[in-house]
């Protein structure tokens, strides 16, 4: 097993981009501030005749649902001043099939949290302070993965991103109950392509944000070791021949 030794550490590095982009995937689906600043940008209030109240409303909804366990997703709001229900069959199972696909997030970014904290914790019960070096040299190869990997699906996005979003449904959904008619399915009129594009470069920012921070205090962190090293070689005094 002697040449599995550098599994722990892969893993432990593969672990920090799954987290970060978990997270901030976990916080876009949660921003209200995201929602609403989609509803207000591509002026979803005049396309659907549903009220700027009552659209924070149906976003309320929506995130309820996504973080509860009730289905099927049951939304009722005023559109050109008659009330009704929002969504039809169809779209009502494919956000079945998008609040799975959250709630794997959520785990995913769970198990790589307890994962790293688990490592660290164990490093340091056995090996004491001099583990933190080694959790500093992990965390600034997790914190350059991660933007590594985030430049290349940001540069992607940005020159591709109409073949980037179908790659992205095609992957993630066993079915074709995403292919929603814009013309007739609300969940389409609410949530344009524009309003992924820039939730993607939401999630894409706070991930940059936690790899950045994270790659900084590493950095900090081997510096400094690196310095006390250096202070502590000049103070031992030079050997003396014996007389």
């Amino acid at each position: 097993m002697r040449h599995l030794t550098w599994l722990p550490g892969a893993l432990l590095v593969l672990a920090v981009p799954l987290l970060l982009v978990c997270a901030s995937v976990a916080w876009a689906v949660n921003d209200l501030g995201l929602y609403q600043q989609g509803f207000q940008k591509y002026q979803i209030s005049d396309y659907t005749g549903i009220a700027e109240g009552d659209l924070r409303q149906v976003g309320a909804d929506i995130r309820r649902y996504f973080n509860s366990t009730e289905e099927p997703l049951a939304v009722r709001t005023r559109i050109f001043g008659r009330e009704q229900a929002l969504f039809n069959t169809r779209e009502a199972q494919h956000m079945a099939d998008v609040k799975r696909l959250i709630w794997g997030v959520y785990a995913v970014g769970t198990v790589s949290g307890l994962f790293l904290a688990g490592m660290a914790c164990q490093g340091l019960r056995r090996r004491g302070r001099s583990y933190w070096l080694r959790l500093a040299r992990l965390g600034l190869r997790g914190g350059a993965l991660t933007l590594l990997l985030l430049l290349a699906i940001g540069l992607f996005s940005l020159v591709a991103f109409d073949t980037l979003f179908l790659l992205f449904h095609q992957i993630s959904f066993a079915n074709d109950l995403w292919q929603l008619n814009p013309a007739t399915d609300y969940l389409v009129a609410l949530f344009p392509q524009g309003f992924w594009f820039d939730a993607t470069l939401r999630v894409a920012t706070l991930a940059v944000a936690g790899a950045v921070a994270l790659t900084l205090a590493a950095a900090v962190g081997l510096l400094y070791h690196r310095q006390v090293n250096v202070n502590d070689a000049a103070d031992i005094p030079p050997a003396t021949g014996a007389g």
